[in-house]
């Protein structure tokens, strides 16, 4: 199970750009912990360099420091790599309310780009970070694809739209694509601070800090954490997985639900803390509850996530005690 016994050419070369970010800083650990060669391109927007410094002296590693926002930049870096894993993006569905022209930038035009450049080149596969936000306003749990509602943010709207380009290039051009729609994915080196911190390491900082957690809203929203292990997993079987799967879009995640208000609670006991949250206003744009249908994942990427939620937080919180450092460089 898992992706460390999957097997590609010994001398494959894969391109991650926002390489430096926190889920793409992690896949390019794992490549070249399998062995193979990485190219990571990333323009420090919202990536971190101490994200990727243990990486820097691997013989094995290539750091591009470029903007895919870039055509040229774009082309280059594609010349003669095997796949491409795209998480280069912004994120945050409140940002997107508030800059909608950047992201369209960024999100859309940059994701043209690399898929341009890839097909350019000739690369084997792209794979690209979607979003659990694609699916909107729909209701009915658990998420299935094909079961789309209205958009609720801007960045909903980027990814919908790389959505559909990536059908695009598999259909006009023979570019085999893959999109890979995240749910809520924590984990090591994912960055607590800021207005658009995610709620995992936030809590856990806040907690540490002996600080009262922040939940915006009642507590009763549900989510489908995902942790970054199965991230992984989803990105490299997609490099394998057949030409009669491109150009779709696969819900990524564990398939579970868990609701803030407990997850706070679990995440006090592990750390020993015996605080209450305190209740703020609801976000714009948030989604009220997910809860994902993975079985198109299972079965055409043959996917098969192993890290729970559970997992995930309780195993890595009682390895590293009250010290969150390594997990989400709090």
């Amino acid at each position: 199970m898992g992706y460390k016994h999957l097997e590609f050419n010994r001398d494959s070369i894969f391109l991650v750009t926002g390489g430096a970010g926190f889920i793409g800083s992690n896949i390019c650990e794992a490549i070249l912990d399998m062995g193979y060669q990485v190219r990571c391109m990333d323009n420090f927007s919202t990536g971190k360099r101490e994200n990727i410094e243990g990486l820097l002296h691997n013989k094995n590693f290539t750091l591009v420091e470029d903007d895919i926002r870039n055509y040229e930049a774009c082309l280059v870096v594609c010349e003669g790599v095997d796949y491409v894993l795209h998480q280069a993006a912004w994120g945050s569905v409140p940002r997107s309310i508030e800059m909608p022209l950047l992201y369209e930038e960024i999100n859309i035009r940059g994701t043209l780009n690399m898929m341009e450049a890839a097909r350019q080149q000739g690369v084997k596969k792209l794979v690209y970070a979607s979003s659990s936000s694609v699916y909107g306003d729909h209701p009915v749990l658990p998420k299935k694809e094909g079961q789309e509602g209205e958009l609720l943010s801007p960045y909903a709207l980027t990814k919908r739209v790389d959505e559909e380009y990536g059908k695009l290039y598999t259909k006009l051009y023979g570019l085999d694509t893959y999109g890979l729609r995240y749910f809520n994915v924590f984990g090591r080196r994912q960055d607590p601070d800021g207005a658009y911190a995610t709620v995992i390491p936030k809590f856990i900082k806040q907690l540490l800090n002996n600080a009262q957690p922040t939940i915006n809203g009642d507590g009763k929203q549900s989510r489908d954490f995902t942790y970054i292990e199965n991230v992984i997993e989803a990105n490299l079987k997609a490099c394998l997985a057949p030409s009669e799967a491109a150009g779709q879009s696969f819900y990524i995640a564990y398939g579970g639900r868990d609701y803030l208000i407990d997850i706070c609670h679990e995440l006090c006991k592990a750390l020993g803390k015996d605080v209450e949250p305190i209740f703020g206003l609801e976000r714009a744009g948030d989604i009220k509850h997910s809860n994902a249908d993975i079985s198109k994942a299972r079965e055409l990427l043959g996917y098969e996530p192993e890290w729970s939620f559970e997992l995930g937080i309780k195993g890595r919180l009682s390895g590293i005690g009250r010290n969150c450092s390594e997990m989400f460089g709090c």
